[in-house]
């Protein structure tokens, strides 16, 4: 038997033992792709990460989950899934639906990160900007100065740094919140190391943004009056975010009330709320597709204004279509043809297939697989052959293997064939569409 000395010693071994072993079976236990990928195993995948994303307690874990949901939306995304019944309103769409699980999953990721030291530095440089552009009342600027002067003493206790202000004017303010936002800055915090310092100056900076929404100004006054006229505020019960209009924009995110979301749009003159309230009706898309909201994203779209388009696209809305073309040739603007692209293949819009066959031959090859999925994602027969030659013809593989996906959305016979002639291809992405085109040519031939 052995002594409690020899007992003490192997204790330190046994315990590296059990750690080694819990660790290989959280690696043997980690969420993988489905190698038969359904509609049912996709969701079975996607709850596998949403309860890995519960657990994650680290950025890296945080990033290990980020990584899992970009392989289920490639596996859904190249999934063979079922259609939906044209003629059917009400009928399901699983490829739809799985979708929406993981943008849900990617909103639910963007909430558990941080908080960051760049976030309170962006938080800070977006109140400096609230001060300059500002025009307060006198009591308005007394009371904006006490939010500054109390975000003030929070960062002096957190980091050890002293900011004071010289007066109440304007200047003196946006002079100290620019230092605070240094010295947040040069602290060089970590996120998991720092967390609760971190936590800490999130929260003032929570603080300092209420106080100065709540520090009157003249335009609030009949602003806020309008909104609470209009039923703006009607939904909250109790709110836990500032201001209060964001916790209203939510509630009516959540219950489909454009017309409060345009509301909030057109009367609150802030960048965060503007930033939110598009947000929302990106996430709304064809929810929030009413004749103004279209109307609205139209007249911006028109301005070239990114978001917006984001969002006609999102409410496969026809009628901006023709707006759209026209950015089809915006070559030395190619951020904005990536959105563009992207919008015209939501839509559907026939009208673009051959502006965007054009541009698989322009020169940006990072833009070109955006013009190819547009037309997948269009569906158009008149599409098949500029995609084909694509297919042989690229020098870029990542275009290749978008021409071949696009074929495969496609899917007449003629598509299919064209990219089914190479499941041989060296290069894997290619070949992968290849294959799937060549097994949905086989599942065709055989008999019903």
């Amino acid at each position: 038997m052995s002594n409690g000395d020899d007992e003490a010693a192997d204790a330190p071994e046994e315990a590296a033992e059990d750690g080694a072993a819990d660790a290989d079976a959280e690696e043997a236990t980690a969420p993988a792709l489905p190698d038969e990928v359904t509609e049912e195993s996709l969701n079975e995948y996607l709850d596998e990460i949403a309860e890995r994303l519960d657990e994650a307690e680290t950025e890296a874990d945080l990033d290990d989950v980020e990584a899992l949901i970009d392989d289920a939306e490639a596996g859904i995304e190249e999934a063979d899934l079922p259609e939906p019944d044209e003629d059917d309103e009400d009928a399901e769409d699983p490829r739809a639906d799985l979708e929406s699980r993981v943008e849900d999953l990617r909103s639910d990721l963007e909430d558990a990160r941080g908080p960051y030291a760049e976030d309170v530095v962006a938080d800070v440089e977006a109140a400096v900007e609230t001060v300059e552009s500002t025009e307060w009342t006198a009591d308005g600027l007394g009371d904006a100065a006490d939010a500054v002067e109390a975000f003030a003493a929070t960062v002096g206790d957190e980091l050890g740094v002293e900011v004071e202000l010289e007066d109440d004017e304007v200047e003196a303010l946006t002079l100290a919140l620019d230092s605070l936002a240094e010295a947040v800055d040069d602290a060089d915090l970590d996120p998991d190391d720092d967390a609760e310092t971190i936590a800490a100056l999130v929260e003032a900076t929570d603080a300092l943004e209420a106080g100065l929404d709540e520090a009157e100004e003249w335009d609030d006054l009949e602003t806020n009056e309008q909104l609470m006229a209009q039923g703006y505020y009607d939904v909250l019960g109790h709110y836990k975010d500032y201001p209060p209009e964001w916790s209203a924009l939510k509630v009516h995110e959540r219950e489909g009330n454009t017309d409060m979301v345009l509301l909030a749009l057109n009367s609150l003159q802030s960048e965060f709320m503007e930033r939110h309230c598009l947000e929302s009706l990106q996430r709304m898309g064809k929810r929030a597709a009413t004749e103004e909201a279209v109307d609205q994203m139209l007249d911006r779209a028109g301005k070239r204004d990114q978001p917006a388009i984001r969002i006609l696209g999102k409410m496969a809305a026809e009628e901006a279509t023709e707006t759209l073309v026209e950015y089809v040739d915006e070559d030395s603007n190619p951020q904005l043809q990536k959105v563009t692209f992207k919008a015209l293949g939501e839509i559907g819009a026939a009208e673009a297939v051959q502006p965007l066959a054009n541009k698989l031959e322009m020169e940006d090859d990072n833009v070109r697989p955006y013009a190819a999925r547009a037309l997948g994602l269009i569906g158009d027969a008149r599409a098949v052959d500029p995609l084909a030659d694509a297919l042989a013809e690229d020098d870029s593989d990542d275009v290749r293997a978008a021409a071949a996906w696009a074929l495969r959305q496609i899917g007449t016979r003629e598509a299919l064939e064209a990219a089914a002639e190479y499941a041989d291809e060296r290069v894997f992405i290619v070949q992968t569409e290849a294959e799937k085109a060549a097994d949905a040519l086989d599942e065709a031939a055989q008999p019903a």
